[in-house]
């Protein structure tokens, strides 16, 4: 079975604020939904385009895990504040 995705690609624009979606996302995603970070910040260049400055890449064992995890209730009380201190793109995607 492939294995989901959820990407984001965001631009904080109250660091202090933010640490409470990061503190408040972790152990949602990894204690409840099996969620392994492979990309969270870190440098970057976009090469093409335009995109964001952080970048994030959770794996999920399944495409359906992965949308479970988003539509999570708790998660979504936790990402009321990404969305109050950052602009971000988020995309769930099945793997190959």
């Amino acid at each position: 079975m492939p294995k989901g995705y959820i990407i984001g690609n965001v631009t904080v624009t109250d660091p202090e604020a933010y640490k409470a979606y990061v503190e408040g996302n972790t152990p949602i995603l990894q204690g409840r939904h099996d969620a392994k970070y492979l990309v969270r910040g870190g440098k970057s260049q976009v090469m093409e385009g335009e995109a964001h400055e952080r970048h994030v890449v959770i794996e999920f064992p399944s495409y359906e895990a992965a949308l479970a995890a988003y539509e999570d209730p708790d998660y979504q009380a936790v990402a009321e504040i990404r969305k109050r201190n950052a602009d971000s793109v988020i995309v769930v995607v099945e793997g190959t």
